[in-house]
């Protein structure tokens, strides 16, 4: 269920800012996120470690850099601030992983869809973009992966709702996410086929639209991604908390030319940041915590 063709994982749309004390209602484009940057976040500076940075390919150690495609936006993974910039927790992240590495990132936007063929053709060096390491990706990149992300739900401070139980419930979900084509379907037939009302799902056009529908008291819940989900919480801190626990999970990887060295290069790195416990830390900034891994792995997929 939790992989579709073409999308980073769960989400088929991308999710507009969520800013600081209530829910910013910006326009969404595919490449671009207006509005004022939601937080500020303290970078982890990192030193490199020649052991480490000795794993890079020749190429990317000769150039001083690593060549980054990534898809915006996707907050608070990847989207840009009110001065253009490209922030996110995979952004700290993969300055952090560069810095190990003794290299700079170099981030190049790209169509989502067109960053794996632009690795196999050699003109990106790594994919950055929320990407699932799933077996069908696995057939022609590798994946160092670094994160676990899955369906989460919210609730209103103190009104406790049950995504197990949800029935009669109104549930906000962005439009044409699998929430809204697989989940919560699923689980309104169960209350139907039990005897009970079933859940109301009401879609917007963006992850903002339906969280501020939650701060408004317009519905009970919303569901998406887990990072979407912690974000929104951690915006909104005195309205919103989490209600329940993080289901469907798969991982999150970064997506690399099948068989390179880089794979393993980006492993050791990350492992070294989860050692540190730097890792934990860029995390944190970003409210993306509850997906934190113990170990990178090269190829993790499930099932």
């Amino acid at each position: 269920m939790f992989v579709r063709s073409g999308v980073r994982g769960y989400t088929l749309r991308a999710a507009c800012v969520l800013a600081g004390g209530v829910l910013m209602l910006t326009g969404c484009s595919k490449n671009s996120e207006t509005g004022s940057s939601p937080q500020t976040t303290t970078k982890v500076s990192e030193t490199k470690v020649d052991d480490i940075a000795a794993k890079l390919p020749d190429k990317i150690k000769q150039a001083g850099k690593l060549t980054v495609g990534v898809n915006l936006p996707y907050a608070p993974n990847e989207f840009k601030d009110s001065s253009g910039k490209i922030v996110g927790f995979d952004i700290d992240l993969m300055d952090a992983v560069a810095g190990v590495l003794g290299v700079k990132a170099d981030y190049q936007e790209s169509e989502f869809e067109r960053i794996i063929p632009a690795i196999e053709a050699g003109t990106l060096d790594v994919g950055m973009s929320s990407f699932t390491d799933n077996a069908e990706r696995e057939k022609t990149v590798d994946f160092t992966d670094y994160f676990s992300a899955g369906s989460q739900w919210a609730q209103q401070k103190g009104k406790a709702v049950d995504p197990n139980n949800a029935c009669g419930k109104k549930v906000a979900v962005e439009h044409a996410t699998v929430q809204e084509t697989d989940e919560l379907p699923a689980k309104s037939k169960a209350c139907k086929d039990a005897g009970k009302p079933e859940v109301t799902v009401v879609p917007y056009d963006d992850q903002a639209g339906a969280a501020t529908a939650l701060v408004l008291g317009q519905v009970d819940a919303f569901s998406a991604d887990s990072p979407v989900t912690e974000y929104a919480v951690k915006q909104n801190p005195d309205k919103l908390e989490l209600s329940g626990a993080i289901f469907d999970s798969a991982p999150y990887g970064w997506p690399v030319a099948k068989n390179s060295p880089l794979a393993a290069a980006l492993q050791a790195a990350t492992q070294h940041l989860i050692d540190s416990g730097d890792y934990r830390k860029i995390a944190e900034n970003w409210g993306v915590q509850a997906g934190v891994v113990a170990k990178s792995v090269i190829n993790g997929a499930k099932g």
